[in-house]
């Protein structure tokens, strides 16, 4: 009897909730009852991968994708990256990030921590390091400027640690197209310190498409031990679509 009348008090107290309250919203996570975060997925093909204002595919066109998962109060975000390289015999490089968004005075800071490593590598370890970005960020109407501070205190292969300074002005001239240009400095301990720069325009094809042209150049270019192609000034033209 005691059964029975448990069960009829549960069903009287369920029918007496609204509809709403019996039926799982969708935009709630149930495991912290709150908000969910979203996915963003994003994929490019570009005629060269530069980073850091050098190839990373010794001149060849590149292919790209990656996948971020973003808090709903979009302060905190992770996830993989993969794209196409040449290094030390490896073709493919991986990556997984994880980073913090948050506002400070005024100003948008961005911090994270990744760990890249090569798919295949000619080399039994040393294949993979971790980088430590911190981006500030500031808008004022149709105007964005960056700084960046770039750190690994051990770098792929034989590379040992580096540092990146860089600031960058973006302007957006119409909602179709945008204009941007970047200086920064790269310091090693293996390898010759070198300025890059680069200068150049985004059209947004359509809400989801975006063609980008830039000139891409260091100031070691032809300067041996990096006499390299991949040092090489470089107009580099990518298509890239997110979703």
């Amino acid at each position: 009897m005691t059964l029975r009348r448990l069960a009829l008090a549960l069903l009287i107290s369920g029918a007496a909730l609204p509809a709403g309250a019996q039926e799982m919203d969708p935009s709630v996570d149930p495991l912290v009852q709150g908000p969910r975060g979203s996915w963003a997925f994003g994929a490019g093909v570009q005629s060269d991968n530069r980073s850091k204002q050098v190839s990373k595919s010794d001149g060849d066109a590149s292919v790209w994708a990656l996948a971020e998962y973003t808090s709903a109060d979009g302060a905190f975000y992770f996830g993989p990256a993969v794209e196409t390289v040449k290094s030390n015999g490896a073709e493919v490089e991986a990556s997984l990030i994880g980073g913090w968004r948050p506002q400070v005075a005024g100003f948008d800071l961005d911090l994270a921590v990744e760990h890249k490593w090569l798919v295949d590598a000619d080399m039994t370890d040393d294949a993979g390091a971790w980088e430590f970005t911190a981006d500030l960020i500031r808008s004022i109407g149709p105007v964005e400027g960056r700084l960046r501070l770039q750190h690994t205190p051990d770098g792929i292969g034989s590379a040992e640690a580096w540092t990146w300074y860089e600031a960058r002005v973006a302007w957006d001239q119409s909602p179709k197209l945008s204009w941007s240009a970047g200086i920064g400095q790269r310091e090693q301990e293996v390898g010759v310190d070198y300025v890059g720069w680069d200068v150049g325009a985004t059209w947004r094809l359509t809400d989801r498409l975006e063609l980008d042209g830039r000139w891409h150049d260091t100031d070691a270019d032809g300067v041996p031990p990096t006499a390299l192609e991949s040092y090489d000034s470089r107009f580099v033209i990518s298509l890239a679509s997110y979703f």
